[in-house]
């Protein structure tokens, strides 16, 4: 078995971005990147962009650990660690209107916005952008990747690279519609300039404070929304003259608002339960 005769799940989405969360501060899940590879399947399993955990945490409120739809394990999802906070605040597993979530990638602050007790949006801390390419890690001898040339495709791309918890590439483009993305981020990552994958951003500057944005996660394909490239976006804007420190990104599934201030990069969105139920799960 993967996890006993059966699992009380949750499903949620942000913006579209959708999970399958599961309570693991009482229950045990075992072989967890099966799992999600199972139940994110969409014709025989639940269906989701992965699989997210929620555990106890000895240096934080809780801890966020999260699965790809391929079973690949990802550092952080700034979508999903809302969802995780307002599946907290709804279980009764925390009265906290703010919260410290750890997750692979360090520990996220959090402030829910509540309304007559109910989460209207979240509010994540979502750290600092990191610039060396060792650690995002990109394989180029600079200093930071930012509007740096790359060809792919016989096409010349001025490239920003950046962790924000993930490794993300952002390009600006004229028209996002115009982009092959799912064959784009399948061609950036064979251009083996990115030895863990990468996530790849397609931007369009609708005006200094609108930005839209498609996504292409690596272990997903692409999705309707990736908090943590939307902050890499924003950032990649202001250090390109594109935009100012505070900024709308619009994105398929919906829309993040996205501040850098005192060296943070601050994202406000909103989470959603969508259905919970039971799932039996033999291997």
């Amino acid at each position: 078995m993967l996890g006993g005769d059966s699992i009380r799940f949750t499903k949620m989405q942000a913006l579209g971005n959708d999970y399958i969360y599961v309570d693991c501060t009482n229950d045990k899940v075992e072989q967890p990147a099966k799992l999600a590879r199972l139940l994110s399947n969409r014709h025989y399993g639940i269906g989701s962009d992965g699989l997210i955990l929620i555990r106890n945490s000895p240096v934080a409120d809780f801890k966020m650990e999260m699965y790809n739809s391929d079973g690949s394990q990802g550092k952080m999802c700034g979508n999903g660690i809302r969802c995780v906070a307002k599946y907290v605040h709804d279980y009764g597993l925390s009265g906290k209107k703010e919260l410290d979530i750890e997750t692979l990638s360090g520990i996220r602050h959090i402030v829910l916005q509540l309304q007559n007790n109910e989460v209207q949006s979240i509010c994540v801390d979502m750290g600092e952008p990191v610039f060396c390419p060792e650690r995002i890690p990109v394989r180029v001898n600079t200093q930071r990747v930012i509007d740096y040339p790359l060809m792919v495709n016989d096409t010349e791309y001025r490239i920003n690279c950046m962790s924000m918890g993930n490794p993300h590439c952002v390009i600006f483009v004229n028209d996002i519609n115009k982009i092959i993305l799912e064959k784009l981020g399948h061609s950036f990552e064979d251009t083996n300039l990115f030895p863990d994958g990468i996530n790849l951003e397609a931007a369009e500057v609708v005006s200094r404070d609108i930005i839209r944005v498609r996504v292409w996660e690596r272990g997903s394909g692409e999705t309707l929304a990736c908090g943590t490239g939307a902050c890499a976006t924003l950032v990649a804007a202001v250090l390109n003259g594109y935009s100012s420190r505070r900024a709308h990104i619009i994105l398929p599934g919906g829309e993040l608002l996205v501040r850098w201030e005192d060296k943070s990069v601050y994202m406000t969105g909103t989470a959603q339960t969508v259905f919970s139920g039971e799932i039996d799960v033999k291997e």
